[in-house]
């Protein structure tokens, strides 16, 4: 029979496998040919990359900023 220890691991191991999972989950959908933001095409590159990207360098960058700006908080 399982201690008491032996089930908080568990958990934890639990956890972290799901936070892990959340951390790493990427769009699965079809990428974008042409950036969504400004109509620049998106490298083959990035889109193999990225599965579902649908911004370019350039935008997504701005967009990050953008996000960390309205935020309030320090890169």
């Amino acid at each position: 029979m399982a201690d008491s220890m032996d089930m908080v691991q568990q958990r934890v191991q639990e956890e972290l496998a799901r936070n892990l999972a959340n951390a790493t989950h990427r769009p699965t959908g079809a990428s974008e040919f042409f950036c969504m933001s400004c109509g620049e095409e998106i490298p083959e590159k990035r889109r193999r990359a990225l599965p579902g990207v649908s911004l370019c360098v350039t935008c997504k960058e701005i967009s990050e900023l953008k996000s960390v700006h309205y935020k309030g908080s320090a890169l």
